[in-house]
């Protein structure tokens, strides 16, 4: 565990394809190992932690939506994010939040900058798509290092860039998406 939370923490000062060959390099460490009876979720523990319900919960929707997952240990005094996500040989890392309240996500997402650029929310409650939608704008405005935010929402994933909240179409088109 000691060797993956020294490679952890060389995530903060590296960027590009460094940062995706250090995502390499933690996902073949060796220290994963499958998770009983789920497919494509790997762990290095932490399986007793108060959060690995909803961990798990998201890595089953991820899962169904075609990524392995590697769910990433929480290190005493490193700032990480939860998950490596790996789709079609793209490596990202993610930083979960499931959202439950009716006015959480903005504190939510504030919470998860300085730990991962991607952010996955996990929609466990309904929510108002335009409030939803000026939260994630906002955040971009907030962390200019963001570059992403997937929600899971039921069976459905939506995908949000900063590219995309620069569209000016950008609340329509993320209404009707989230509505559904």
């Amino acid at each position: 565990m000691k060797d993956i939370t020294l490679e952890l923490a060389k995530l903060h000062i590296l960027t590009g394809a460094d940062f995706i060959r250090q995502l390499k390099l933690i996902v073949s460490s060796g220290e994963f190992h499958p998770v009983e009876g789920e497919k494509d979720i790997f762990s290095v523990g932490g399986e007793n932690g108060e959060d690995y319900d909803n961990l798990m919960n998201a890595a089953r929707k991820a899962v169904g939506h075609g990524y392995q997952v590697y769910i990433l240990p929480n290190p005493k005094g490193i700032r990480t994010a939860d998950f490596i996500l790996v789709q079609h040989g793209i490596f990202k890392m993610y930083d979960l939040k499931t959202i439950q309240g009716k006015s959480s996500v903005m504190n939510r997402l504030k919470e998860s900058v300085g730990q991962a650029n991607h952010v996955l929310l996990n929609m466990a409650t309904d929510y108002n798509a335009t409030a939803l939608a000026r939260c994630i704008k906002k955040y971009f405005e907030l962390n200019p290092l963001a570059m992403e935010v997937m929600l899971f929402k039921g069976a459905k994933v939506i995908v949000v860039t900063r590219r995309t909240v620069t569209d000016k179409m950008f609340f329509n088109t993320f209404t009707k998406k989230y509505n559904k």
